[in-house]
């Protein structure tokens, strides 16, 4: 099992940034799917964060990512960055043998309507639904907003 990974930014003139890195925390893992260096920096506004991850497909079979639910965050989409600009997208493929990449700049999760500010050295909970595999279950430690999981610092 691999440690979960979610890292998140969110553009225009509310810059947020939310990324899931392992720590200590787990994903479980559901029909060759796993989840690696999950964290969340913590958000700057009260109510919307973004986030980024790594989903790791071992398996022969494509998957898709379809949604993501938490009874913690409030609402959450799945959204890509294509020239600068993001845009919600319905699902995203995990590729056979291959990874879906959440990172700054490109896909990445918002959180919206947030039940309450996540804070450092907290820990969110979240469950990544596919097309074929069984949820996954992630839970994200918050670090700080400044986090940078290139020097975990």
């Amino acid at each position: 099992m691999r440690r979960p990974s979610l890292t998140a930014a969110a553009g225009g003139t509310l810059a947020l940034s939310l990324v899931l890195a392992g720590c200590g925390a787990d994903s479980d893992s559901g029909g060759g799917l796993s989840v690696s260096d999950a964290y969340i920096p913590q958000p700057v506004s009260d109510d919307m964060a973004a986030g980024f991850l790594t989903i790791v497909n071992d398996s022969s079979t494509k998957d898709e990512l379809t949604s993501v639910t938490s009874d913690q965050a409030g609402e959450i989409t799945v959204h890509e960055t294509v020239g600068g600009s993001m845009r919600e997208v319905p699902d995203l493929p995990v590729p056979a043998h291959g990874q879906l990449v959440f990172k700054s700049g490109g896909n990445h999760l918002m959180f919206d309507k947030l039940k309450r500010k996540p804070k450092q050295g907290q820990t969110l909970s979240v469950e990544l639904h596919f097309t074929k595999s069984a949820p996954v279950v992630v839970k994200m430690p918050v670090k700080s907003a400044t986090y940078n999981p290139t020097t975990g610092h």
